[in-house]
């Protein structure tokens, strides 16, 4: 996922989360509005402004009423998604959020951050491994005839069967995959072929850009979703390396923020708004929506952001776009009674608390009808990263580990490769790699079942994925202690889920 030493752009997916079709999107109204007046609070010239969602009913009255309840509130509207009844707002008034909650027809309203908007920058978001020239030229002589000219490093495609899968359905380009993250490089030479400018936009501030190139990354260093974009779709064309559906288009919708590279709730609501509109079929959320690492129902903020990125993410759903998350870096039990979280709000100061994941939620993977991917390495193992959870995860797929599972390739690098901006070719390692592999392979089944609906795809994508039961011990490090547990039997368990995807199953 994106913020990427540990959580970043990771996702994860509880059964709990069903629950949620019922108590998200009808939350209960307060009856009576108080007018801003008498709220006592008014906001001051110089206060700072932070951004909110304000989730209504869905009825042209009710939005109407609202919205000029927002104004009376101080609050800018930004963007009024009415098919959903999601309201993105800016105010510098204090007291918007409890003033919101008071109106008629509002069912939820929150803070989407707990840090003012800021002027944009960019920032730096660290260092990935780069292929140089002279370890690309040593891979490029291992290259066996038909493969692409790097792909001998690409442990990943042999482990899932993708390498003998596109020779026999490298996928449809009528099947678009949407890249949700921080941009992708559509100029890489891997990727031009494949990518779908019409599908793409920048979701930055909650309303979507769709002017030419405005998809792409802010500088070099954002080069997550051009990556992720790669192990996805990347081309057969005798350049670089190969993605696990080849034949597929992929899409760029990004929501990373300019200046801290943090993917809000509204960017993210945007998101799948554009994807269900334009015809998306699947979409790719190798992140967390910020700025917390689980969102607790009982606290109105946190509410609101699951309330508003769950209407986005269903209403897309209904419009035929399954989701695929990854499940998280931080090698939790998401299945536990408790987790310590230590990391949010990740856009403030982080305070250490104890949550329940079964009442607070990962979004968007622990949201209802979103597949949860855990990662694996090189000999089919759970990466020692990776989050996990009986009932939580719903498939397996490779996101590397350099540690414990190193490949024999030219390279011996245990971290996925694939396209960087550029034209440069990089590692990486994560659940965020774990999601695309997935995603493609879900890409792959939308192909030969194109009239497939989200959980018809689903129960697809589970299907043929190959089943893997716990390992007899997790002791990574050989200390004697476990490092994870693992629960469940071989066709279903909290490291696998469903099992192993594969994609040459799902050509066959």
């Amino acid at each position: 996922m994106a913020h990427l030493p540990s959580r970043r752009r990771l996702a994860l997916a509880v059964p709990v989360a069903l629950s949620l079709t019922a108590s998200l999107g009808f939350l209960p109204a307060t009856a009576t509005a108080a007018s801003p007046a008498e709220s006592g609070v008014r906001a001051t010239q110089d206060a700072p402004s932070l951004a909110y969602v304000v989730n209504t009913r869905t009825d042209r009255r009710t939005i109407e009423s609202v919205t000029k309840a927002i104004v009376a509130a101080d609050g800018r509207v930004v963007a009024t998604y009415a098919n959903i009844g999601v309201i993105v707002v800016h105010s510098a008034n204090p007291n918007f959020g409890p003033v919101m909650r008071t109106v008629r027809g509002v069912e939820s309203a929150g803070a989407t951050r707990t840090a003012p908007l800021v002027a944009a920058g960019t920032t730096d978001q660290g260092a990935a491994d780069y292929l140089t020239t002279a370890e690309a030229a040593e891979v490029k002589a291992a290259a066996t005839p038909g493969s692409e000219p790097l792909e001998a490093d690409q442990w990943d495609l042999r482990a899932i069967g993708a390498d003998k899968a596109a020779k026999i359905n490298p996928g449809s380009s009528k099947v678009t995959v949407a890249v949700i993250d921080t941009g992708v490089d559509d100029t890489h030479p891997d990727l031009a072929p494949n990518f779908s400018a019409s599908q793409s936009a920048n979701c930055v501030g909650g309303v979507a850009d769709t002017s030419a190139g405005a998809w792409r990354p802010y500088t070099a260093a954002d080069y997550h979703g051009t990556h992720v974009a790669g192990e996805i779709a990347a081309a057969r064309n005798g350049i670089g390396v190969a993605g696990v559906a080849p034949g597929v288009k992929v899409s760029s919708i990004k929501v990373s923020d300019p200046d801290n590279g943090l993917f809000y709730p509204e960017n993210v609501v945007c998101a799948f708004v554009f994807a269900a509109d334009h015809g998306v079929e699947i979409t790719n959320n190798s992140y967390y929506v910020d700025p917390w690492l689980y969102n607790c129902m009982d606290d109105p903020d946190q509410r609101a952001i699951v309330d508003a990125v769950n209407r986005a993410q269903l209403y897309a759903q209904k419009k035929g776009t399954l989701h695929l998350a990854s499940a998280g870096n931080s090698n939790h039990d998401l299945a536990s009674d408790a987790i310590l979280d230590d990391s949010s709000p990740d856009d403030s100061t982080p305070v250490e608390r104890t949550i329940d994941p079964s009442e607070c939620f990962d979004v968007p993977t622990q949201l209802p009808g979103v597949v949860t991917v855990s990662a694996t390495g090189v000999k089919n193992i759970k990466s020692y990263y990776s989050s996990y959870g009986e009932g939580v995860v719903d498939v397996a797929a490779p996101g590397g580990d350099r540690i414990y599972q190193i490949p024999d390739t030219p390279s011996k690098n245990g971290r996925i490769l694939s396209t960087m901006p550029n034209n440069a070719y990089g590692f990486l390692q994560g659940t965020s790699m774990a999601a695309p592999h997935a995603a493609g392979v879900a890409a792959l089944l939308k192909s030969e079942h194109p009239k497939a609906s989200p959980a018809q795809l689903q129960r697809l994508l589970k299907a043929q994925a190959d089943d893997t039961a716990c390992p007899a011990s997790y002791d990574q490090n050989g200390d004697g202690t476990q490092d994870a547990v693992c629960e469940g039997g071989k066709r279903s368990n909290g490291f696998y889920g469903a099992g192993i995807v594969n994609a040459l199953r799902a050509v066959r």
